[in-house]
């Protein structure tokens, strides 16, 4: 799909997006370091799971909005509130106030209304974009974010520590911008009919509650997507690893060791530096290729590529935890890379497939269990360590990655079943 034939909504979003997610990329990264240093290691990452818990439970609450009252309506709701922490954020970090306490509850807010407003950026989506062309249109978008999240923690390392406050006093002014090119450039694209008859019916909030259990209790009661999201969730405790578990093992067990030489000239490597380069050709990998490996994929079969995306991923664990040779372990983050960009576009594309168009924000949001549960998961990984040891830790990820390659083959038998049966009367 070429750029002249998107909706204004995508080019619009993508340009307007693409901004903000440098600006976030920008501090994202060290808030760990910052809300350590004012609360301690153990109270901060307490408070960081509380956050992404509650995330969790508000992205769900988003889809539900997001398909009852519009995609247009809660992503712009979900810019201003975006906005207004980002000035609560710049004054808790002013020359007139320093508090760590309001820079953490304006930080978790950020957190929950980009929770709100990302259910309803995947179903908009889907709502313009042809199925044959959502797999290229999403890789376009996932490939935007991954350029920001090279570039920004870069610049980041500069105007964070050392210039915060013009820092976020920027990232007011583009939220603001943001949330008026959202209310005049961009159009509705949900179901308007349905869209009205929840605005008439004007309910309490009890039975919006109600609305909403039950929309999930659908969802749920579908196997095919459980299925989805439970392999997502376990194939998550392998990619989920490279600033966790990959981070940790590097550092402590990756010697130095000389990665080139040149008559005198050597350019060496420790585990920090070898972790840092690993991350950087992860991103890059990321950034150039998606969109290019994402229309590779769309000629095969998704089964296909979701088994050997998993796969992959095993092989990428097994080979980390069975060497410390700097070459080797950076062979295997290709090999990690390659997995992650196989199923970018394709993933999403799909989950827009299996929804029923009066629920897309819903199901979007409740894909996203694959990652905030997983998330959750994965930091077990580290104790591991200490219970099994490196190489077993590495390997039952390993397994864990070829269960959900298993379910994957398991959920895409029970989906091309169901589509059979359509194909065969739309034949007759």
């Amino acid at each position: 799909m070429k750029w002249r034939d998107w909706d204004i909504n995508l080019k619009v979003r993508l340009i307007g997006e693409g901004f903000f997610n440098l600006l976030f990329w920008m501090f994202f990264p060290f808030m760990a370091i910052y809300f350590s240093d004012h609360f301690g290691q153990e109270t901060a990452g307490l408070l960081l799971i509380l956050s992404q818990v509650i995330g969790t439970a508000i992205g769900l609450l988003g889809g539900y909005c997001a398909d009852h009252f519009g995609r247009k309506r809660m992503m712009v709701f979900s810019a201003v509130g975006q906005a207004v922490c980002f000035a609560l954020f710049a004054l808790a970090n002013s020359p007139w106030l320093t508090s760590p306490w309001v820079t953490f509850i304006s930080f978790s807010l950020l957190g929950l209304f980009g929770q709100l407003y990302q259910p309803a950026s995947h179903a908009m989506i889907a709502d313009v974009v042809p199925e044959h062309d959502r797999a290229g249109v999403f890789a376009v978008f996932y490939t935007s974010i991954n350029v920001m999240v090279v570039i920004g923690p870069l610049l980041g390392a500069i105007f964070f520590f050392d210039y915060r406050f013009g820092f976020l006093v920027v990232c007011t002014l583009v939220s603001v911008v943001l949330v008026g090119v959202l209310q005049h450039w961009i159009h509705e694209t949900v179901p308007m009919k349905k869209a009205a008859e929840h605005l008439k019916e004007n309910k309490k909030w009890l039975h919006h509650l109600k609305d909403q259990l039950g929309d999930y209790r659908v969802i749920f009661n579908d196997r095919i997507f459980l299925l989805y999201i439970l392999a997502g969730v376990l194939v998550a405790q392998t990619f989920l690893q490279l600033d966790l578990l990959i981070a940790v093992y590097t550092t402590d067990r990756v010697p130095l060791q000389t990665l080139f030489s040149f008559r005198g000239w050597q350019l060496t490597v420790d585990g920090k530096n070898l972790f840092s380069l690993m991350v950087s050709m992860n991103g890059l990998c990321v950034a150039l290729l998606t969109v290019s490996v994402t229309k590779w994929m769309t000629k095969f079969r998704e089964r296909n590529v979701f088994m050997v995306s998993a796969f992959c991923y095993g092989v990428a664990m097994i080979l980390m935890g069975a060497t410390i040779n700097a070459w080797l372990l950076l062979a295997a983050i290709v090999l990690f890379s390659w997995a992650e960009l196989m199923t970018v576009g394709v993933q999403d594309s799909f989950i827009a497939k299996l929804a029923p168009e009066h629920l897309r924000g819903q199901y979007f949001a409740a894909a996203g269990l694959r990652f905030s549960l997983g998330r959750t998961i994965a930091p077990i990984a580290i104790p591991m360590t200490i219970w099994f040891g490196y190489s077993w830790t590495f390997f039952i990820l390993a397994g864990i990655s070829y269960l959900g390659m298993m379910i994957y083959g398991l959920m895409f038998s029970m989906f091309y079943r169901q589509k059979m049966p359509v194909a065969e009367k739309s034949i007759s």
